[in-house]
């Protein structure tokens, strides 16, 4: 046990315990004899480790530690990791951006190399300045990078207090995770799971890479509907649709109506030539054509949008895609544009981008008299990779794809029955999980055509003429894993032999981060790497994560899972809320409104950014203003004075010790153990807010009514009455710290350390049953609250009389409800003193709650 300081202070609380609890091994994971049963296990988000954490994060994470520490306190043996997702597009980016660079695969490596940058945000190089590396030091840049970023990141979760054992960390890019991913992977293509496929793909033209439905969000961007003259094949007229997209009109296949449209039912199975480029094309009928948009007909391109895709699909028209992977029209014309009047026009277009592509049609619409009225403005919602700059276009491709249900019916009605079996905190988050999976409307796309990841394990063999047979792709073994298919050699073939008619060409493209992160409970719990770790820890039984990424995060995990063992990874989901801005918007690094926790940390301390955090329900969105933190003002309050009233408890001598005898001391320990069960009752429903809810407002009871009502029993008193005030004082000292050490670690463990052994983090939960010694089966719990608002009504008084609260009374007489009147009378000794009442009448009358009738105060000479 530590000495008492004579002024408690928060200030350093952080560096001296943290240090403790890492060289006691507090939050160490002991699987040593352990059974399933005795562990608890989380399944912790592993943040992004480029750039820095923002208090979005310090939100999520402390309502997950919250959880943690109480289970710990429980008995329970805590497996609580951290990792990091170091690999996927962000890293990439800001390691461009750090050191000045840019990958070309094409290059040789270098040994030694020194970047031209090293530091600062780059963004004053322009991307055409980024200077060209070989991929493999590229990667070591990246690798370079992120974990310096990761040692800052784990620097401030430890203050932060996060009780993460730090043994157990892992990263996504790691050998480990490197193995099990691509294990995963070849399983998923061994039971027909994962396949390739060429087919229209989401297109980032700036990151030059596919992006899969999850990671898609609408951003209203401006537009303009042009409408367009299509030539009826039978000369009988033309018919006008609306288009925001008329540099897609080369690749036009078709006109579309609703079925029912009586507009267009006489013209299903005709045919009409496009404007300018004069090929025909048919009129067909699809359900999802609107017939209240625009003209009510439209034109289907491959590919302006997902609608587009859809309608190619399922109507089994022909592709005529133009654009290329840079986002530019490609050289070559479709082949369907056949006159000459129509090539020349395509020549106009070729190699320039979209919004080139756009002026130089609609001028030439213009000038053919094919674009009738007045361009008309709008804004619309348009598909933006969720980290990219430019809209998305739609291109064909080859892509490896993982089965995701959206095909599969018997696989999605699985996924939603495991939606309905998991806990979900708040429930109301279930409808999100149900409402993506039934709204998928392809496979998982997870080939990424980036180089920081984790390559997709397998090669091609080439035919005599040295084209890849991609429908017998080479796998390796899983004792060959991890592989890296652009620089290892498959079984049977020697490395002169890559490239060479015969041999063979490595996979280029790396999954995208979240097949890997979809693995977490598999990466973290030693999935085919410690079969004993994973038996104790799968399936986990929590989940805590943002709303956000239930389409991405949650969902992918709960997929893999059900593939590779056909179970629930996890026991319980709790969903974090967004945190908003004072404007109510959400924090993001996109939007520039984002707040960094370390400056938060520094001013307020740890503590207090806790309290706030996790005064915030599971699900619900929390406002911040960094101006006006009232909140975390709040928070520290508490810890202050969970400081002072533990000093101020502790002073009193404890040598006679041991009994509750006192009406007073015995309702307040009543009390004390109804918030014990109603406490624990809200922690077991993922409901920390209330628990914290609960304990704060009994604490300021105590604090306010219960410590001032016993000071002086406790100080000057004898016998047993003293003894009694100081047991309970203690007792209740004990429970508080207990119950407030999910919320403020550093606070909690400096105070227990003045009168306990050991870590309060690894002390019992308290129990209401530890009081019931002291308490009684007659206690009255509600005697604390009767006495307080007598006491409250007695200083109220002192100050209506303008004169201060220590100022001595003569006389008081407090009138109360008859049987409130008797109870009163139980504690009027403690009344008194606290209130330096000579003579106090408490008399019964006819009223509806305790008041001061009457009051005299000694004079003043």
């Amino acid at each position: 046990m530590s000495a008492i300081p004579d002024k408690p202070a928060l200030e350093g609380l952080e560096a001296k315990w943290g240090a403790v609890w890492e060289e006691s091994g507090t939050y160490a994971f002991d699987r040593e004899g352990a059974s399933r049963d005795d562990v608890y296990s989380i399944d912790t988000p592993p943040p992004t480790a480029s750039g820095s954490l923002h208090v979005g994060h310090v939100f999520s994470y402390t309502h997950t530690d919250t959880v943690a520490r109480y289970k710990r306190m429980n008995g329970k043996r805590v497996f609580y990791p951290m990792g990091w997702d170091d690999n996927g597009l962000p890293t990439e980016r800001r390691v461009q951006n750090y050191y000045g660079v840019r990958c070309d695969p094409s290059l040789p490596y270098v040994e030694g190399f020194v970047p031209p940058h090293d530091g600062g945000d780059g963004k004053s190089v322009k991307a055409a300045d980024q200077q060209p590396i070989s991929r493999r030091n590229f990667i070591e840049l990246c690798e370079r990078l992120t974990i310096e970023d990761e040692k800052q990141f784990e620097a401030l979760w430890r203050t932060l207090g996060l009780s993460i054992d730090w043994k157990q960390t892992y990263r996504t890019i790691g050998t480990d995770s490197l193995r099990a991913s691509q294990l995963a992977f070849l399983r998923n293509i061994e039971r027909g799971e994962a396949y390739q496929a060429q087919a229209p793909t989401l297109w980032d033209i700036t990151f030059r890479t596919a992006v899969a439905q999850a990671e898609l969000e609408d951003r209203e961007q401006p537009s303009a509907y042009h409408t367009l003259a299509f030539h009826k094949s039978d000369g009988s007229g033309d018919i006008l649709i609306d288009t925001t997209r008329p540099e897609l009109l080369a690749a036009c296949v078709a006109l579309v109506a609703h079925p029912d449209d009586e507009r267009f039912k006489p013209l299903f199975g005709t045919t009409v030539r496009t404007p300018i480029f004069d090929v025909e094309v048919p009129i067909v009928a699809h359900h999802l054509a609107k017939q209240d948009k625009g003209t009510g007909i439209a034109m289907i391109c491959t590919f302006g949008d997902v609608t587009d895709v859809i309608w190619w699909r399922e109507l089994d028209l022909p592709n005529r895609a133009i654009l290329g992977f840079d986002g530019r029209v490609i050289s070559e014309a479709p082949a369907a544009i056949t006159s000459e009047s129509g090539r020349e026009a395509y020549a106009q277009i070729a190699g320039k981008t979209v919004f080139s592509a756009k002026q130089t049609m609609v001028e030439l619409l213009q000038a053919s008299g094919e674009l009738t009225g007045e361009i008309r403005k709008i804004t619309h919602p348009v598909k933006f990779f969720e980290k990219g700059d430019k809209p998305l276009e739609i291109v064909s491709t080859r892509q490896w794809y993982i089965k995701n249900g959206a095909r599969d019916e018997a696989l999605r009605e699985r996924l939603l029955a495991h939606g309905k079996e998991l806990e979900w905190h708040p429930d109301f988050m279930r409808v999100r999980y149900e409402n993506w999976v039934e709204g998928l409307s392809g496979d998982w796309l997870i080939s990424r055509q980036r180089f920081f990841g984790v390559p997709i394990p397998v090669w091609y063999p080439l035919d005599a003429d040295g084209n890849p047979v991609f429908d017998e792709p080479i796998v390796p073994a899983a004792d060959q894993l991890p592989v890296d298919p652009s620089s290892d050699v498959p079984a049977g073939y020697t490395a002169e032999q890559r490239g060479v008619a015969g041999g063979f060409q490595g996979e280029v493209d790396v999954m995208d981060t979240w097949a890997t992160s979809s693995l977490t409970p598999q990466l973290a719990g030693g999935w085919e790497r410690d079969e004993e770790l994973y038996d104790l820890v799968y399936p986990f039984d929590l989940r805590p994560q943002g709303q956000d990424i239930i389409r991405t995060w949650l969902f992918s995990t709960l997929l893999r899972s059900e593939l590779e063992s056909g179970t629930l990874p996890w026991r319980h989901a709790g969903i974090s809320g967004w945190i908003l801005d004072p404007d109510r918007k959400k924090m993001s690094k996109s939007k520039g409104n984002v707040v960094t926790p370390a400056g938060m940390l520094d001013q307020h301390g740890s503590d207090a950014v806790r309290y706030w955090a996790a005064s915030a329900k599971l699900g619900t969105d929390a406002s911040f203003d960094p101006q006006n933190p009232t909140q975390i003002k709040i928070g520290r309050r508490l810890a202050i004075k969970l400081l002072n009233a533990a000093k101020f408890t502790l002073s009193f001598d404890a040598s006679a010790a041991g009994t509750v005898s006192e009406p007073l001391d015995r309702s307040m320990l009543a009390g004390l153990a109804g918030v014990i069960a109603d406490a624990t009752r809200a922690f077991e429903s993922y409901d920390h807010a209330r628990a914290l809810e609960l304990t704060e407002s009994s604490f300021w009871t105590f604090c306010d009514d219960y410590l001032e009502l016993v000071k002086e029993r406790a100080h000057g008193g004898t016998g047993q009455a003293q003894a009694s005030a100081v047991t309970t004082l203690r007792a209740a000292l004990s429970v508080y710290v207990r119950l407030l050490a999910p919320f403020l670690p550093y606070a909690t463990e400096e105070v227990w350390s003045w009168f306990e052994e050991g870590s309060v983090h690894t002390a019992n939960w308290p129990l209401a049953t530890e009081l019931d010694e002291f308490v009684g089966a007659d206690a009255d719990a509600g005697l604390l609250a009767l006495v307080g608002g007598a006491l409250i009504g007695v200083r109220g008084a002192k100050t209506d009389a303008k004169v201060s609260q220590r100022t001595p009374v003569t006389l008081a007489v407090i009138h109360a409800p008859a049987a409130d009147a008797a109870r009163l009378e139980l504690a009027a000794g403690d009344l008194a003193d606290v209130g330096r009442i000579a003579e106090l009448r408490i008399e019964a009358a006819d009223v509806t709650e305790a008041q001061v009738a009457e009051i005299t105060v000694e004079s003043a000479e």
